[in-house]
């Protein structure tokens, strides 16, 4: 199991990934937004699961040029109306969709998140939150109920510098307050471990599926790493 690198300085933040460390897709929801497409306008509900997950696929990604909610507020505008155009529906339908299903809806904690998160807290660590995404993180930490327990959360897409650059780093260190090499990072992705330790962060990497025998497979691990 991956350990962070050794340093002599006491963690006093730990900073996390949020897509595949902290939140997961719930893949319930696509079928609960295209049953209720279904019943709302008369579609195919497998057709409508099955044209909304190719758009996501499509174009879900799009998004890494954004800088401001505006920007984003643009980019969902443009995003139904081209699901409109595969649904076949009146632009007003689809946007109807959206507003019952918003992107944030489509995530949930994973397990033990919020119980872990409060016990670091209990240990008077801060806690920060740094992932490639869109400008509406806060409102995606909110719908998974953890808003509440991080002290800073830094989408890249608003300070216009991505993982594992390592400005995204700096940043997300510079607003936590605390000195790089006192600062835990949590990341599903090689790469930005490495980057991170490179600017002397501490970091593991998590691998929830249980498949990388050199990461942690559980977000409780993450106690036992500054044990």
């Amino acid at each position: 199991m991956t350990r962070p690198s050794s340093a002599s300085s006491r963690i006093r933040a730990v900073l996390f990934d949020r897509d595949d460390t902290l939140v997961t897709t719930d893949p319930g929801v696509y079928r609960e937004a295209a049953i209720w497409a279904s019943q709302q306008f008369g579609l195919d509900a497998q057709t409508v699961g099955t044209r909304m997950a190719q758009l996501w696929q499509e174009r879900g990604m799009n998004w890494w040029h954004l800088r401001t909610h505006d920007d984003e507020a643009a980019f969902w505008a443009d995003y139904g109306a081209e699901l409109a155009a595969r649904l076949g529906l009146e632009a007003g339908h689809a946007q109807a969709l959206m507003d019952a299903y918003p992107y944030e809806r489509f995530m949930k904690a994973v397990p033990n998140a919020r119980a872990v998160l409060t016990e670091l807290r209990g240990r008077g660590l801060k806690i920060g939150v740094l992932s490639n995404t869109l400008p509406s993180i806060d409102r995606t930490l909110e719908e998974v109920g953890l808003r509440d327990l991080v002290d800073v959360a830094v989408a890249t897409c608003l300070i216009g510098v991505h993982k594992p650059d390592a400005g995204a780093f700096l940043y997300a260190v510079g607003a936590l307050g605390v000195p790089a090499g006192e600062v835990l990072f949590v990341d599903d992705r090689p790469e930005n471990v490495a980057a991170a330790r490179e600017l002397g962060l501490r970091a593991v990497l998590i691998d929830l599926t249980g498949e990388n025998p050199e990461a942690i497979h559980d977000l409780r691990a993450v106690a036992g790493v500054l044990a």
